[in-house]
């Protein structure tokens, strides 16, 4: 019999902490119980996983021993102070948070292109989860940079309400109500209204006139591929859909490569599906690839006008799944295989 690990789930009450108990369940994870935590406002609330309705305990009385592999999605502050806590009472956490990623002795992991990152846990008992945008888009450029090696990413990103948790989703929602109604539309969680609209800014900006989210791709892909010789100039943007990350992507690669090449890439690719038939007007959409699924939906792949070593594609992935709770539990089921 498979050995079987007790697993807590931090933010077991939010959009990706559920989202992530429900893949632990779908997946078959080896989980012989199941410890939902969040804070003590929501403590005492019922959670479902195998058939069984279980209470959301407090983590600020948790006992981390308990369990062997935490998730943790409750907010970079809360993983930054409970984190070392259940570290240090020998539990594993994969952390989908911003408090861990640049840390050099914490490893960012996405297992379809670094799973061999996964064994330097031991430095810390931490792993980090990358970024949702990071994570589609390190997926679709690894089975090019391992055939001719890719000198610079040109990259814009259109992202989803559901990034920004239930409270975004509620937002855009009332906004087209109030919209539709011709009422005054009053922003709380984005900068601008998002009904109806388009926002070029996320998080907030830096000095350098990039914004925290759109450095978080270029300092997470330079670590994730141990290159930071990719030239990696992001652009991202906050867009009125609800689930489902889409990526307008242009690559210079070191040698020439065809379209067709790069389609053979794709394909032989685990976790990337190639959606490209111009003909039939079939790409990837957010509505219909991004909302729901585990993989990486890759369409609209075209040379570049002018240059033989450029490309480009359209990238488009779940982002509350593949971007977030599903890349943290593949984490996990390579993780059991070397603590087993």
């Amino acid at each position: 019999m498979s050995k079987l690990f007790n697993v807590a789930v931090l933010g077991a009450t939010g959009l990706v902490g559920q989202t992530a108990i429900k893949i632990l369940e779908s997946r078959k994870f080896p989980v012989k119980q199941l410890f939902p935590l969040a804070s003590e406002r929501s403590s005492g609330k019922t959670i479902q996983f195998a058939e069984q309705a279980i209470s959301v305990e407090n983590v600020d009385t948790f006992d981390f021993s308990q369990v062997e592999i935490a998730i943790f999605s409750a907010g970079a502050v809360i993983s930054e102070k409970f984190a070392p806590i259940a570290a240090a009472a020998g539990c594993i956490v994969i952390d989908n948070t911003t408090a861990f990623r640049n840390d050099p002795d914490v490893p960012l992991v996405v297992p379809e292109v670094n799973a061999e990152a996964i064994a330097l846990y031991c430095n810390k008992n931490i792993i980090a989860n990358p970024n949702c945008s990071t994570i589609q888009l390190v997926v679709a450029l690894k089975p090019i940079y391992d055939a001719v090696g890719i000198k610079r990413v040109e990259f814009s990103s259109y992202q989803s309400v559901s990034g920004a948790g239930k409270e975004g989703i509620a937002e855009l929602m009332q906004q087209t109500a109030e919209y539709l109604a011709e009422e005054v539309m009053s922003p709380e969680v984005f900068s601008a209204p998002i009904a109806f609209n388009l926002i070029p800014a996320i998080d907030d900006f830096l000095e350098n006139g990039f914004t925290k989210e759109e450095m978080k791709v270029v300092n997470e892909t330079h670590k994730i591929f141990a290159d930071t010789k990719i030239e990696v100039n992001p652009t991202a943007v906050r867009v009125p859909v609800i689930f489902g990350h889409s990526e307008a992507i242009s690559i210079e690669t070191k040698q020439p490569l065809t379209v067709k090449e790069a389609r053979a890439l794709f394909d032989k690719m685990s976790g990337i599906t190639v959606l490209d038939e111009p003909e039939n007007l079939n790409f990837p959409t957010p509505m219909l690839q991004g909302a729901g699924t585990d993989d990486v939906y890759i369409g609209r792949i075209r040379q570049d006008l002018y240059h033989n070593n450029r490309l480009n594609f359209w990238v488009v992935a779940d982002n509350v799944r593949k971007g977030a709770a599903l890349n943290a539990v593949q984490i996990a089921e390579k993780l059991i295989t070397q603590i087993r």
